[in-house]
């Protein structure tokens, strides 16, 4: 099988920033949102706030949108043009996506895109509460051994040497730059 990250990978750009920016036009009322996230970010600057802590805050904005499943689909829909062509072309049956991103945005792309496992943050999407630890990193192969136990990676690709535990596993690995693929640099 070959393994995917998502954002900045097969999808061009970031999807949970881009959501976060739709909700924030097509949803006005999770501007309300804005004064929390902007202190949270403050705090996740200065080290003082972890990562994890500032992302569930920063999609406690979830909790103003009150059609967020016909939300997500409108908003999957109408980015599937971000998917690059690269991965189009090579497109296999059995791929899987791991990713950082929220679960049931990363699940609504696979699903419009015919790729049936992907494995991503679990977060509730009504709360924007965290359900498990952020799928990043050594995450992403404990992820991958509780499905895959015995699982074998092909080619794997990422736009990130956080993936390089990920990339590790892979008899292949590809740094992805915008369209172009790369071999992974040893590591």
């Amino acid at each position: 099988m070959n393994v995917y990250d998502w954002d900045d990978t097969i999808y061009r750009g970031d999807s949970t920033f881009g959501f976060v920016k739709y909700l924030y036009v097509k949803k006005p009322k999770t501007l309300l949102s804005i004064p929390r996230t902007a202190v949270c970010g403050l705090l996740f600057v200065l080290k003082i706030m972890p990562k994890l802590t500032f992302k569930q805050n920063l999609y406690h904005m979830f909790v103003f949108v009150d059609d967020m499943e016909k939300t997500v689909e409108e908003y999957t829909s109408s980015h599937l043009g971000h998917v690059k062509q690269w991965y189009k072309d090579h497109q296999q049956e059995d791929d899987l996506v791991i990713s950082a991103s929220p679960e049931f945005l990363i699940r609504s792309f696979c699903e419009k895109v015919n790729i049936r496992t992907c494995m991503a943050s679990k977060v509730d999407m009504h709360t924007g509460r965290y359900e498990g630890e952020n799928c990043h990193g050594e995450e992403k192969v404990r992820r991958f051994r509780e499905i895959f136990p015995d699982g074998k990676i092909g080619e794997f690709y990422s736009d990130s040497y956080s993936d390089t535990p990920l990339a590790r596993l892979a008899e292949k690995a590809f740094l992805v730059k915008g369209d172009r693929l790369l071999p992974w640099e040893k590591f």
